[in-house]
């Protein structure tokens, strides 16, 4: 899949680059913010909510809920034509809702596609910030790094394992390889084989990346933390579980 050249950014009235006058200009509507989501029926109104305000396409993946998640997600977004949701029936895990969602902002022609968490942990703002690199024409795919100093300790323990993991399986070093908010563009997008359920996709993406020799790039955003994004996410035992599980994958690849 060929991607297209992105050098500048407009959303709403505000350039991103005013330097790169010259260069095509794409406005929110390019950017498809995928969203996936498992028992968020607490906070996925007021997320949807905050990404209706910025006028970005949003595609929302239940993943095999039992709460009211998908319910609540297709009532508040089930008013616009730049807006859908997709449902697993069952719970196939974070990896096959990315999945998903990025075949489906591929399917829409979509020029940026960013993962975004549904738990509230993220700032709508930092979608442009982890975007413009690409736009810029500087990266095909952007991490945007949380910023470890600020993490609960429970955190910061799993994704540290997480980023040694991330070196040692995959052979390249980031400083948040566990982040849910990134950006790609289609090329990236064209290339990614997903194939791990759980929060190991989020390494095996950043694999994936290496593996096309494709251009990385990290950008510093904020993390808003509260009781409940805390119990989400990777913490300790859930960093040890993957390595567990990569390293029997590993042996399997070996002797099988």
């Amino acid at each position: 899949m060929k991607s297209t050249p992105i050098n500048d950014f407009k959303a709403g009235s505000d350039d991103i680059s005013a330097s790169n006058k010259n260069h095509s200009k794409l406005s929110s509507h390019d950017i498809y913010v995928i969203m996936p989501a498992y028992n968020e029926s607490k906070t996925i109104k007021k997320v949807i909510g905050k990404l209706k305000e910025k006028n970005f396409n949003i595609i929302v993946i239940d993943d095999g809920s039992h709460d009211e998640t998908y319910q609540i997600a297709k009532e508040s977004i089930y008013n616009s034509p730049n807006e859908s949701i997709y449902r697993h029936v069952l719970n196939r895990g974070l990896g096959a809702a990315l999945r998903t969602g990025i075949e489906a902002a591929v399917a829409r022609n979509a020029e940026i596609i960013v993962t975004f968490d549904a738990d509230g942990q993220h700032d709508p703002e930092d979608i442009i910030k982890v975007s413009r690199p690409i736009m810029e024409g500087k990266a095909d795919f952007v991490i945007g790094t949380r910023d470890f100093n600020e993490m609960p300790l429970s955190k910061k323990f799993g994704n540290e394992i997480m980023n040694v993991i991330t070196r040692i399986f995959y052979g390249i070093h980031v400083d948040d390889s566990q982040s849910g908010l990134r950006a790609f563009n289609r090329k990236a997008a064209g290339f990614l084989d997903i194939n791990l359920r759980g929060y190991g996709v989020s390494s095996e993406i950043i694999g994936e990346i290496k593996k096309h020799h494709l251009k990385i790039a990290e950008v510093p955003i904020q993390t808003i933390y509260t009781d409940y994004s805390m119990s989400k996410g990777t913490g300790l035992g859930v960093g040890l579980r993957i390595l567990f599980k990569l390293i029997i994958n590993t042996i399997k690849r070996v002797f099988l």
